[in-house]
């Protein structure tokens, strides 16, 4: 798609790079929210991440209770993230926090296809069919009526011509939700900047990205429920060893192509994956450099994976920048 005028960044808008911005943006936005939502009630699909979490805190702050986060675990989330999320927004945030275990939906609906972007349009338009279906639940009057999303800037760039995302380009014809997007101007750093000054926690805001489709777009190819299970193992053994170093890279992750390849075990000839650490290190998404991780990390990583993962007989580093390539594989 073309990016329209509106969903261009004002060229008088300021870089968020103070506490005093921030506040500045926090304001007009909670300003222009009140004047958007009014009285009505707002969903917000609540991933966790960073975008979504800031985009709840601007939401509380500008309509209180009438908002609802709805946590969607998909199947395609890292290892115990569902419970983590739970955890923070409705032990700590006390926010009115719906769970809905989508599993299987998602998962047969995915079954078999292999093209990148007709996976995320499936995982897109479930998302908004389950938001649709819980905004029923929730009032059968039609009370809510918007749809909140933690669009971010360089999503909207990467959907001129490069790959979709589940949440840019607005909502499909017949679900009745207004979109509501706060952070859509803003890039990752102006987001971390903005959280921090709504006095989210640390290991929220620093916390990092994860793409809406989640380990979706990880799983390349058709995804299968034990590829599927062996990445969200792999991605956990690595999250854990990468964060022992110093500095942590910005975004580090496993990537598990739909190859096979020839390897030993226990002296027998066996066919496994390959998984693919990706380590970048940006300032906002739009360009991404690779850092050079210890190689005694490197080996340890490879050593936990290739024994406690069941599927997986190789162990491969990304060295790819951005451009050429971009973050995430698919």
């Amino acid at each position: 798609m073309a990016i329209s005028k509106e969903n261009t960044r004002p060229c008088n808008m300021e870089r968020i790079n103070n506490v005093s911005l921030a506040e500045k943006f926090i304001d007009e936005q909670v300003a222009l929210l009140k004047e958007q939502i009014k009285s009505g009630k707002v969903i917000l699909a609540l991933s966790g991440g960073v975008d979504s979490s800031v985009t709840a805190a601007i939401l509380l702050k500008a309509v209180g209770n009438n908002l609802t986060c709805i946590h969607v675990n998909h199947g395609l989330l890292r290892k115990n993230e569902s419970e983590q999320v739970i955890k923070v927004f409705k032990d700590e945030l006390k926010a009115d926090l719906i769970y809905v275990d989508a599993t299987d939906r998602f998962l047969d609906k995915l079954a078999g296809v292999s093209d990148p972007e007709s996976k995320r349009k499936i995982i897109g338009k479930e998302f908004i069919d389950v938001f649709d279906e819980e905004a029923r639940k929730l009032a059968s009057d039609g009370s809510y009526k918007f749809l909140a999303q933690g669009t971010i800037y360089p999503d909207i760039l990467e959907s001129d011509g490069v790959k979709a995302h589940h949440n840019v380009g607005g909502l499909p014809e017949g679900v009745k939700f207004e979109l509501v997007e706060p952070l859509k101007f803003l890039y990752k750093d102006e987001v971390r900047i903005v959280g921090k000054v709504l006095g989210l926690p640390d290991n929220m805001i620093y916390r990092q990205p994860f793409p809406g489709p989640g380990l979706g777009v990880r799983c390349t190819g058709a995804i299968t429920r034990d590829r599927l299970n062996a990445l969200r193992e792999a991605d956990a053994i690595v999250r854990e060893e990468i964060e022992k170093i110093n500095p942590v890279p910005w975004q580090y992750f496993v990537t598990i192509p739909d190859i096979k390849s020839t390897g030993i075990k226990d002296g027998k000839r066996i066919m496994g994956w390959a998984a693919v650490i990706r380590c970048v290190d940006t300032v906002d998404a739009v360009t991404a450099t690779v850092p050079e991780i210890p190689y005694s990390t490197l080996k340890l990583i490879t050593e936990r994976i290739t024994k406690e993962v069941n599927g997986i007989n190789r162990v491969l580093y990304d060295l790819s920048p951005k451009p050429i390539a971009t973050i995430e594989w698919e």
